[in-house]
């Protein structure tokens, strides 16, 4: 059987599409399609992602061996007309736009794929994984492990919404699987909406509500909507829920149980709001603890890889670790569909080729996305007129350092752009962890977003354990872990829902959630050299070995890409500082016309 050199793996149509490029079973490029479109979530053909993963390797599309994609089809088709049929008439009113969209290009993927990319060989392969496979090997391949149990839990594939298997060197079996349309993603998702955030983006703003809340509907949940069986497999009680035949995802029936109707997007979150988000994140929780136990018990073997758009829940991922189910825990980093692209072409890769893991994970901090020259930035900042001066090295981290220290939030524009869902330290927008006004002002002024939401620390990986009960790698912001101990202040007394805010929380207030919590990312010297060195100047500053990471973009907007992007997303914020490569960027000091003022942050 022929080797291929170069394999690109795509996932589109269907949530957040994306491009994977495989080159001699390196991980050379990934990206995806919202970041070139702008459009967040963005579901199309990603050719741009696509381009700029082929840029990235130097490589075009005559080159390429073969193109895998992230689902089988026919499969999926064929789960979506039979539950039509299952429910009819139910399904009426929505049944003609799903088959419009169907009967066209979803179908035959293979005319679809050569008819965007008309420069493919006739003998480049364009091959099908299957959804919960892809994410299998998207969480397997990459890991540090020769072999690992392999959970994956998500929405829905084709027919699985969570699977347990296990990877031995180049070969994953798929043991045991949950089947549509019982899912815990679903169950998740039905929540989200409930609460009045957005499906398949507002998941992780559910999670950062729940600590808010008590757990007074979580008996109500396990009695009513979901039976948990002791081996980790469940059912939903489809009498809660609409999305087989309706258009919306719970029934009267569900929002009784809750005590009202489901929260309107502009509405105020109310305690009942809390109460649910904070009992869902439990069940949530206790389910995936069971599914670990399952995947321990059928596999005996004491790694776990994660992926799936569940594994994109760190509190979850944070409780598999404590309960020390596994003795070591990893998890794709592009948890959701993006990864499956990834996973996609890494399946192809070794269905023919051999794995040899070195006890590192092959994601390089998941910094695959394009990268922009000096003279590149320039001419961005150039075109807009903008007000800079260029640092040298030290001078730059010095600069920032100091900065940060006082007080200033600083927009932080590095090498290659992040894939996943996360920034984590190359499109990232920085602040000082110790100030107590500082997660107001991040939410309020510079993301435009809800003052609730949490903010993730970053810290050296020697250091972690000094702020967080933590002493394991989490490169990938998707473990939360307490804040230590000693570094915590009481909260207020008598306090409950947002007024928790107005407390200290700890030495480190604006990484620190109401529940002491956090979520964090650990930086090495080795994956981010330039941020490792600035967290130790930052350090050497202050006495502190934090700093707040979150990503650089505003409410409703993709993560920034190109210099471009940064510097209109850094004028249309209250941002103080823009480091852009090795150039420094004032706000204040832009002339006023530098922006066009009409872009603004969009509902999400």
């Amino acid at each position: 059987m022929p080797s291929w050199r170069n394999i690109l793996g795509i996932s589109a149509f269907y949530h957040d599409a994306a491009a994977a490029l495989v080159r001699d079973g390196r991980i050379a490029a990934a990206a995806q399609e919202e970041r070139f479109t702008r459009k967040k979530n963005d579901s199309e053909f990603p050719r741009h992602a696509i381009a700029a993963c082929l840029s990235q390797a130097g490589l075009t599309c005559q080159q390429l061996d073969a193109v895998v994609f992230y689902d089988k089809p026919i499969l999926k088709f064929a789960r979506v007309l039979e539950t039509y049929l299952a429910v009819a008439p139910r399904g009426w009113r929505t049944f003609p736009t799903v088959m419009s969209n169907w009967l066209g290009e979803k179908l035959d993927l293979r005319g679809a794929i050569r008819k965007e990319l008309p420069e493919l060989r006739a003998d480049c392969a364009i091959l099908f994984t299957e959804h919960h496979q892809a994410h299998a090997a998207s969480a397997f391949y990459p890991s540090p492990f020769a072999e690992a149990a392999i959970l994956t839990v998500d929405g829905v594939g084709e027919w699985a919404t969570t699977t347990i298997g296990a990877g031995h060197g180049s070969k994953i079996q798929m043991l045991e699987e949950v089947r549509f349309p019982h899912s815990l993603g679903l169950l998740y998702s039905a929540f989200t909406d409930y609460c009045g955030f957005r499906i398949n983006s507002g998941e992780y703003k559910l999670m950062g509500l729940a600590p808010y809340g008590e757990p007074k509907y979580a008996e109500a949940i396990r009695s009513n909507l979901v039976d948990i069986k002791s081996d980790g497999s469940f059912r939903l009680n489809m009498d809660y829920f609409d999305f087989l035949g309706g258009t919306t995802m719970s029934n009267e029936r569900f929002h009784r149980l809750f005590g009202g109707p489901p929260r309107g997007w502009e509405e105020p979150i109310e305690q009942r709001h809390m109460d649910a988000a904070r009992s869902i994140q439990l069940v949530c929780e206790e389910m995936m603890l069971r599914l670990a136990r399952r995947a321990r018990e059928l596999t005996g073997i004491d790694n776990l890889c994660l992926a799936g758009g569940v594994a994109l829940n760190c509190v979850a991922n944070g409780r598999i670790l404590r309960e020390k189910i596994f003795r070591r825990l990893w998890i794709q980093p592009a948890a959701g569909d993006a990864g499956g692209a990834l996973g996609a072409a890494l399946a192809a890769w070794h269905s023919k080729e051999e794995r040899t893991p070195d006890g590192h994970d092959s994601m390089r901090g998941a910094l695959l996305g394009p990268e922009y020259s000096e003279s590149e930035i320039e001419a961005a900042l150039k075109g807009h007129h903008a007000v800079y001066k260029r640092c040298s090295d030290d001078g730059l981290l010095d600069t920032t350092a100091r900065m940060l220290s006082n007080e200033k939030v600083v927009g932080w524009f590095q090498g290659r752009m992040e894939f996943g869902p996360r920034a984590l330290g190359n499109r990232s927008i920085l602040g000082d962890a110790r100030s107590p006004r500082m997660q107001s002002v991040m939410n309020l002024k510079v993301k435009f977003r809800e003052s609730f939401r949490p903010f993730a620390p970053i810290v050296r990986r020697e250091r972690v354990l000094d702020y967080f009960e933590l002493d394991e790698d989490s490169p990938y912001m998707l473990l939360v872990a307490p804040v230590q101990a000693g570094l915590r202040q009481p909260l207020p007394a008598g306090r409950s829902g947002f007024d928790l805010l107005k407390g200290g929380r700890s030495t480190i207030p604006a990484v620190t959630h109401v529940d002491y919590s956090a979520r964090v990312q650990t930086v090495t010297r080795e994956v981010n050299p330039r941020l490792y060195e600035l967290l130790l100047r930052f350090e050497q500053t202050t006495g502190c070995g934090v700093l707040i990471n979150t990503s650089f973009n505003v409410r409703g907007e993709p993560i920034v890409c190109t210099p471009d992007d940064a510097y209109r997303c850094f004028m249309n914020t209250e941002m103080d500082y823009l480091i852009i490569g090795n150039f420094v960027i004032e706000r204040l000091a832009q002339p006023r016309d530098a922006v066009d003022r009409r872009i603004a942050p969009q509902a999400d």
